[in-house]
């Protein structure tokens, strides 16, 4: 007898096959039950979980303040996706499609709602004036590459990472298909970083912010247990360039915000002040 999947004439939803997300997801948008978001006594309201897309803003928050940015403080609450909590009425209303990360800023007349990880750090970076080139050469080459982020990310995460970690059952076929585009994937950047120190070129911009949770991760061995599988030290560029952006201080202090799992020294579920990740990051071996 044949295993094939039958595609039916209309679809209908699996609430018993679907993994471990099976409880929350559904195809409908919008809130699920009233609550308001927390606020804190920042003008930057961030809403969030420390997966690849809410390690992006909460690095770009330290770099910022750790290049003199006094205004980039900010208050970091945890967003508990396991349970749902994207779809409070509070967080459906900064971001209708109940993904993190979401912020808020209130440091102006009225409050400005930013959601999209991409979008956020051109907010932050034209905010601020920073990590972002104002020529427009270079500036159009760091958008390559953060709408390259954006567009391959979900093959790795949504692709590879869910059939290869996540889905309830291994299969070979689409581990093979989106295995084939990570490494894709990571040679298009080892060609580019084997010319270049950063992603964009000799300067470190919100394109190596936005690809370093996803890729450097991944070839360090903190993602998807896959470093191996991958044979990721072929990759030597983006080794280097991996390994040189973990060193950032402000990198190592954005990476643990908002996470909760890992040794103590990595979780902080929630910041608001620089002395609460200190006091973790003290402990560090």
């Amino acid at each position: 007898m044949s295993n094939e999947y039958v595609v039916p004439k209309v679809w209908t939803m699996d609430t018993e096959n679907g993994g471990e997300w099976a409880s929350i997801n559904r195809p409908e948008a919008g809130a699920r039950y009233d609550q308001a978001l927390p606020v804190g006594s920042h003008p930057l309201q961030l809403y969030s979980l420390a997966t690849p897309n809410g390690q992006k803003v909460t690095i770009m928050l330290e770099e910022l303040l750790a290049d003199g940015v006094a205004e980039a403080e900010y208050d970091a609450h945890l967003i508990q996706i396991g349970e749902g909590e994207q779809f409070s009425s509070g967080f459906v209303a900064v971001n209708p499609n109940s993904k993190i990360p979401a912020l808020v800023d209130q440091s102006g007349t009225a409050p400005v709602n930013v959601f999209e990880s991409g979008a956020i750090l051109l907010y932050l970076a034209e905010k601020f004036d920073r990590f972002l080139p104002k020529e427009l050469a270079a500036r159009t080459e760091v958008m390559n590459w953060l709408f390259w982020l954006q567009g391959s990310a979900p093959y790795l995460g949504g692709g590879f990472g869910h059939f290869y970690a996540y889905a309830p059952e291994k299969f070979e076929y689409p581990i093979n298909r989106f295995a084939m585009e990570a490494k894709r994937q990571l040679d298009v950047l080892d060609k580019q970083l084997a010319r270049h120190s950063f992603i964009a070129g000799e300067e470190y911009t919100i394109a190596d912010i936005a690809i370093w949770p996803w890729y450097g991760n991944l070839v360090l061995g903190k993602a998807y247990d896959a470093a191996e599988f991958l044979d990721v030290e072929r990759y030597q560029n983006v080794m280097r360039w991996a390994k040189a952006i973990e060193q950032r201080p402000a990198v190592q202090r954005g990476r643990i915000v908002n996470r909760t799992w890992g040794e103590d020294w990595e979780m902080l579920a929630e910041r608001h002040t620089a002395a609460d990740i200190d006091a973790v990051l003290k402990n560090r071996p």
